[in-house]
């Protein structure tokens, strides 16, 4: 996963309207648009939670008592980043909208190899 710091400049934390027809476009079903969306989103919100717990694991402190809480300022600055950050859902619908996002179907897969060992076998 690239930086996700980078990925996320210049898209906004708040959601707003969209077009549908800007959905249907690339996949013209706008089932189909939200389902490639969801999935981006999920894989985006896994990345993201792993960047987020390797970042807060070099703070981690062993104690062994409760009551010895330490606070350090740049834990709390990476925690109000990841707040503050789009939603997943939102980053996910930004890419898809931009073009960014490249998607394929499972059988699109099956019929490309199965016309590669064609080829292949025909040589």
């Amino acid at each position: 996963m690239t930086d996700i710091k980078s990925k996320v400049q210049g898209i906004e934390a708040s959601c707003k309207a969209q077009n549908i027809d800007d959905f249907t476009e690339p996949t013209k079903n706008i089932y189909e648009a939200i389902n490639i969306i969801n999935k981006r989103s999920n894989q985006l919100a896994v990345d993201i939670k792993e960047e987020l717990h390797k970042k807060l694991e070099e703070f981690a402190v062993q104690t062994d008592t409760i009551e010895e809480i330490h606070e350090n300022k740049e834990q709390i600055e990476i925690s109000k980043f990841y707040e503050r950050m789009p939603n997943p859902s939102l980053i996910a619908t930004n890419e898809f909208l931009s073009e960014n996002l490249e998607f394929r179907y499972k059988g699109d897969e099956k019929e490309a190899e199965e016309q590669d060992e064609t080829q292949e076998a025909g040589e």
